[in-house]
């Protein structure tokens, strides 16, 4: 970095406007007693902003005044950070163009150019009429908008020799132009519209309304996602995030959140001992007796008055280990004895159109039962976003 020295002619004194000067004290009592020199840097820029953008050396011992510090700290952090300009900058516009790589590959030798003519051949050097200076600077941040400027706080992107030529004459009438991208894009989103990631999403939340989407001629990247999920609420089931209430998944999931996904919906799930009515749907079987030769062995209570936790098993949720319970089902030496027979009648009673052996109940039941953890039992007794937690107010 390059020798910073401050400006040879300096005014005689500063002083903070009423305004500023209660600013000011107001911030430093935020800070702990004998912590309020770390107001400098902020009480600093404030002064450089009353000044016509630049941080004179009586600015900096009024501020050391306030702080209680020694003049050479202050003057130490006014030199070593590049924010604060150390000599008198342009009162309507002080350009400093970023030079980095990228700017400098999509044409900031060309700004730089630009300033050369309309401010002053040397940079951090007024203009004739005093209201215009500019450097050269590292990068400001915007690289996908290269090449860029920034003007005080604001930041001007996506410019070229002919758009940096109007925004300086804009500055000039005393006009403020709009900051960010001076071409037709939307912050950093892609010229011209999306080229990727443009296929539907497999799951939207249903508070996106379709009374909430702007009109299809819109052309922001945020109205072609509402534009989507619109659609795709119009052709296809979604999840209700808020009531945990899942249609069948539409995508591949994990392993847990597929046990999420395929949870019991409330109109499938047996009470009472009995499965709640559902359509008939063609070629199930109709709800099996509970006299039936299939149904498994049960207890009439848990062994030693201790059921298992029969959640652990992927895809048993709260209700359904209450159905099973009822059924005289409290352990996964239980369920891991169940034969062929038994998993069809508890699958048809259950209306789980052969989720039993999808999920693969037994394996898991007869590991469990010797003692062990299965992968989806591991994360739920560590709460990594366990498949078959409760809805509100179930317990």
């Amino acid at each position: 970095m390059s020798v910073r020295r401050i400006a040879e002619t300096q005014p005689e004194s500063f002083e903070f406007t009423p305004d500023n000067l209660e600013w000011a004290e107001e911030l430093i009592a935020k800070y702990p007693a004998g912590k309020e020199r770390s107001a400098v840097i902020p009480l600093l820029w404030r002064a450089q902003e009353q000044n016509d953008g630049w941080t004179s050396e009586p600015a900096m011992r009024l501020v050391a005044d306030m702080l209680g510090m020694a003049y050479i700290r202050v003057y130490e952090v006014a030199t070593f950070y590049t924010m604060f300009q150390l000599s008198p900058v342009g009162k309507k516009a002080h350009v400093q163009v970023c030079g980095t790589t990228p700017c400098m590959l999509r044409g900031s030798k060309q700004l730089i150019e630009i300033c050369k003519k309309r401010i002053n051949k040397d940079p951090h050097k007024l203009s004739e009429d005093g209201n215009f200076s500019w450097e050269e600077v590292e990068c400001l941040g915007a690289c996908v908008n290269a090449p860029m400027i920034q003007i005080f706080k604001d930041t001007y992107e996506d410019l070229d020799e002919d758009s940096l030529v109007k925004l300086l004459d804009a500055f000039a009438k005393g006009e403020k132009p709009k900051p960010g991208p001076q071409i037709s894009r939307d912050l950093s989103c892609p010229e011209g519209g999306l080229t990727s990631l443009i296929d539907v999403p497999a799951y939207v939340p249903l508070n996106l309304k379709s009374s909430e989407t702007t009109s299809e001629d819109t052309n922001t990247e945020a109205d072609i996602g509402q534009a989507a999920a619109t659609k795709l609420m119009e052709a296809k089931p979604v999840i209700d995030l808020e009531k945990d209430e899942p249609s069948e998944p539409q995508a591949p999931l994990s392993d847990v959140d597929k046990a999420e996904a395929e949870r019991m919906p409330e109109d499938e799930i047996v009470t009472n001992g009995a499965p709640a009515e559902t359509e008939a749907k063609a070629g199930e079987k109709s709800t099996p007796s509970i006299d039936d030769d299939a149904r498994p062995d049960s207890l009439e209570n848990p062994r030693d008055g201790e059921a298992d936790d029969l959640k652990k098993i992927k895809g048993v949720g709260p209700k359904v280990e209450a159905t099973l319970n009822s059924l005289g089902i409290y352990h996964f030496e239980q369920i891991a004895a169940w034969s062929a027979e038994n998993v069809e009648w508890v699958d048809a009673f259950l209306a789980f159109r052969g989720r039993i052996g999808r999920e693969d109940w037994i394996n898991q039941a007869d590991i469990l039962s010797q003692g062990f953890e299965t992968e989806f039992s591991k994360r739920a007794k560590y709460n990594e976003k366990p498949s078959n937690k409760p809805a509100e107010g179930d317990e």
